[in-house]
């Protein structure tokens, strides 16, 4: 029997003393610089055939078997056939029940059913002024409420009520050239 030296260098780094027996029992593969194992690995650890690929299948793979029936018919056909039969007849009566027939479209219009009644006659009624669209103001809820509404300005003319009005940043002494301003102005408090 060959004796081994009790003091063995450490070149792998600092381990424990137990360590050491695995250590002495891969030294032979340690021929490498530890740069080059960190960077690649040990070759030769796990196989000595360099060129050899890697397995694809796994243990389990090539272990599994998938399971397989008795091979011999366990029902009769007369009853797989009434099964089917029954539930084909209980998923059509429940998909009926989910999703009802569409009710038939109504294509009656609005004006025909609540216009166009029998013994209706449409009048225009008659004019009692004469309007332009063009120039007339448009007659709102506002502008028929224009004296209820209030933190409103004083409006120049009655007739337009919401134009622009320049009479709260205008200076009182310009202001008395124009005596509808103030007399608006004055019966408005």
């Amino acid at each position: 029997m060959t004796e081994e030296p009790t003091h063995v260098e450490n070149r792998a780094g600092r381990c424990m003393l137990h360590n050491w027996t695995e250590e002495r029992a891969v030294a032979a593969l340690d021929s490498e610089s530890c740069r080059q194992i960190q960077k690649q690995g040990h070759r030769g650890i796990l196989s000595l055939d360099q060129d050899s690929r890697m397995e694809s299948v796994t243990t389990v793979t090539a272990t599994f078997v998938p399971p397989r029936g008795p091979g011999v018919r366990l029902r009769g056909i007369r009853g797989e056939l009434l099964e089917k039969h029954v539930s084909h007849i209980i998923r059509e009566q429940i998909q009926s029940e989910m999703n009802p027939p569409a009710p038939k479209p109504d294509f009656c219009s609005t004006t025909r059913t609540d216009f166009c009644l029998s013994g209706f006659v449409a009048r225009t009624p008659p004019a009692t002024q004469l309007h332009d669209y063009k120039s007339d103001p448009a007659v709102t809820f506002w502008s028929e409420n224009v004296q209820r509404v209030q933190g409103v300005t004083a409006a120049p003319t009655l007739r337009t009520p919401f134009n622009r009005s320049a009479a709260f940043s205008t200076p009182l002494e310009q202001q008395l050239d124009q005596p509808e301003l103030l007399h608006h102005s004055s019966s408005s408090h």
